[in-house]
């Protein structure tokens, strides 16, 4: 047995260690030997004394009980160190600065700084836990002087450039990781092959090719191309620069490809919306005799769904359930699964896989109220939000957009708001996309002051965030104030792009600012080179429609050629019906049932345009065209919500359980507005 009492290290078996006499070599050797286990013990009784009854500060105490250090197999600071090494994580959750700078002291005090300077072992141990506390100026500071204590250490640049780089951090920083990498080559110091992932992983966040590019021929510089994992890092780098020659070009020049090298690139070829390449490199995959693991049908189901392809989507499935290698369905792979087959459509099977999955967390939750919302089943989406909640599981920012999507797309406003108390209690506030779907929900429910009040609160503001207030505003008619709104986005520095011209030109619509809707159209292109989309055709024809100018509206549609589709068409129908505009109307008319033969909705207001003419001949023929054709009128359906509850009705539906009350209040209404000397408009 061996233990430090003070400085006199005394020695029973065991290997050699220093002179007793010398009481510098006895802590030199001492914390070479047995840096780890003090860290941990200043640690541990700074941050986890609190299960142990001490009337002092726990830092103060803990830090005078170090000036008398004992380890020993039967002593209590043993265990404590031991104890710290099991509850390090934990510790460091609590861990301050102000505390990590105590202990910091003290390690100094103890070791002789002289000395001290020399152990990058405990200084590496210091940054670590610096770098899990939360990002302030004062912590980064602290942390660069740690890298320029002498001698420098390579492990410690690598440390903070990790963190940097990474995006689930609050120290993310990309740029600022990019700096560091720069001062370790400016030191005496060299990269390793462990420095270039992170710096790839920098660009790669930067989005910035130059600076990919350059960290590729830097790494080439320093000979570690050869390194798998360097490559590795390399493709995926170049994927979220959307690069896929350069992405290829690394793949074919690695010698032997491994399992990783083909989920990089498959995955890399997904992200830059690929899916085709990244199925045909699967099927060389397997063709080289490669197995897939979780990672590569992770990419491989993503695929599938952008491709809509169910039926490879299926044999992947099945392939997930063989019995000689049975895949565990957890969280991930369910969540791939059910996003492949609602991207497919085919809610019931993403339903089936969400039900047979065993543990679910709120990833998977929020993977299949995202498939409902985005299917247009909100009513669905909104029924399993609540069943998350009976279940106990929290919503976080990504339950919330999706379950706003929903409400906005109903008109659940109830539930709007209370998920608006939610995100403002939890401080989902600062999360952008939550604010901006409920500026969307508030402006789709006709709440114009909610979406002001979110707009207002919001502390950090994306370009979506300006296109979702701009487009609550026109859709509640006040396109003046989304046009002030558009040019206070654009004074702030923020770049425009085609969905805020869409509800800019929308605002202007609902204004009838049919020359300012001109003058944006033709800036859009010449001045943000955007070129114009059918959206844009489409709002523009509805602006000229509703002025009455159905020449050039017609124009606009003949300028758009095959992008004219049926939204374009019906709205233009709509506006030669209530004008009474048949000269166009027919031509408008002829195109719209070439495209779409079916829908009753074209041959109703084609028949009542000619109607409102007093042409009762062509009027009757249309509708006899309709019967001819087998085809029959959709229903109008309306809803509403009640005490957090949304009911459907449909235009002569009986099946309501409160059909009686129903149709009983309606005809109660229609008496009292006869009273008041309403006559309904039978034009519109």
């Amino acid at each position: 047995m061996r233990y430090l009492r003070g400085c006199e290290f005394r020695e029973g078996k065991g290997r050699e260690g220093p002179h007793p006499s010398n009481a510098g070599s006895t802590l030199l050797f001492f914390f070479t030997q047995y840096s780890s286990i003090l860290f941990n013990s200043l640690l541990f009784s700074s941050t986890c004394a609190s299960k142990i009854q001490n009337p002092k500060s726990k830092i103060q105490n803990q830090m005078g009980l170090m000036g008398t250090v004992k380890f020993r197999s039967d002593g209590y600071d043993y265990a404590s160190a031991a104890a710290a090494a099991d509850t390090h994580t934990e510790c460091s959750k609590s861990l301050s600065l102000s505390s990590l700078r105590q202990i910091h002291a003290r390690l100094i005090i103890i070791s002789n700084s002289s000395n001290y300077n020399n152990n990058i072992r405990i200084r590496i141990r210091i940054l670590s836990n610096l770098l899990s506390l939360p990002f302030t100026s004062s912590s980064l500071s602290y942390a660069h002087s740690l890298l320029t204590l002498t001698p420098p250490s390579t492990l410690s640049y690598n440390l903070l450039i990790r963190t940097l780089s990474s995006t689930n951090t609050s120290w993310s920083s990309p740029l600022l990781s990019l700096r560091y990498f720069l001062l370790l080559l400016r030191s005496s110091l060299s990269p390793n092959s462990y420095t270039f992932p992170f710096l790839f992983l920098s660009c790669a966040n930067l989005n910035h090719l130059p600076f990919a590019q350059s960290a590729h021929s830097l790494a080439a510089k320093h000979g570690f191309l050869s390194h798998p994992h360097t490559l590795h890092s390399l493709i995926t780098m170049y994927s979220k620069c959307a690069q896929p020659l350069s992405a290829r070009k690394v793949f074919d020049q690695i010698p032997v490809k491994d399992l990783v090298s083909w989920n990089s690139i498959i995955s890399g070829y997904v992200k830059m919306g690929l899916p085709d390449q990244a199925m045909c490199l699967f099927n060389q995959m397997l063709s080289h005799g490669w197995d897939p693991n979780d990672v590569t049908l992770l990419g491989v189901l993503a695929a599938c769904g952008d491709l809509g392809d169910l039926q490879t989507g299926k044999w992947l499935e099945a392939y997930l359930h063989r019995p000689h290698k049975k895949f565990e369905i957890g969280p991930f792979l369910g969540s791939a699964l059910i996003t492949m087959y609602s991207k497919c459509g085919v809610l019931e099977e993403s339903r089936r896989v969400f039900d047979s999955v065993r543990n679910k967390d709120n990833f998977i939750w929020n993977t299949m109220i995202t498939g409902y919302a985005q299917n247009g089943m909100s009513n669905e989406a909104i029924a399993l939000f609540h069943t998350m909640r009976e279940c106990n599981v929290n919503p976080n920012n990504i339950t919330l957009v999706g379950v706003l999507s929903a409400c906005a797309s109903v008109g659940a406003l109830d539930l709007g708001r209370q998920l608006d108390t939610y995100a403002f209690n939890n401080g989902l506030y600062d999360n952008v996309f939550v604010g901006t779907a409920l500026i969307d929900m508030y402006g789709k429910c006709g709440h114009l002051d909610g979406a002001i009040q979110v707009f207002d609160k919001m502390l950090r503001k994306n370009d979506a965030t300006w296109n979702a207030f701009i487009s609550a505003l026109a859709l509640n008619g006040r396109g003046e104030h989304a046009i002030r709104v558009f040019h206070k986005m654009i004074e702030q520095g923020i770049c425009p792009d085609d969905i805020t011209f869409i509800s800019v030109l929308s605002a202007c619509v609902h204004a009838g600012l049919v020359q300012e809707g001109h003058e944006w159209f033709d800036r859009m292109q010449v001045e943000f080179h955007i070129s114009p989309k059918k959206e844009h055709y489409s709002c523009m024809v509805d602006l000229l429609a509703r002025a009455g100018h159905f020449e050039q509206a017609w124009h606009f549609i003949k300028q758009m050629g095959d992008k004219a589709d049926a939204v374009v068409l019906g709205a233009l129908l709509a506006s030669c019906r209530k004008r009474r505009c048949l000269e166009v109307g027919e031509k408008v008319m002829e195109k719209l049932l070439e495209i779409e033969p079916s829908n009753s909705w074209n041959y109703v207001v084609s028949s009542r345009m000619y109607e409102g003419s007093n042409r009762m001949e062509e009027c009757a023929r249309m509708r006899g065209l309709m019967r001819e054709r087998g085809v029959t009128k959709t229903p109008g359906c309306s809803w509403i919500e009640t005490s957090g509850k949304i009911h459907e009705f449909y235009a002569g539906d009986e099946l309501h359980c409160r059909v009686g009350d129903i149709y009983q209040m309606i005809d109660l209404l229609v008496w009292d507005m006869r009273l008041q000397g309403y006559v309904p408009n039978t034009q519109l």
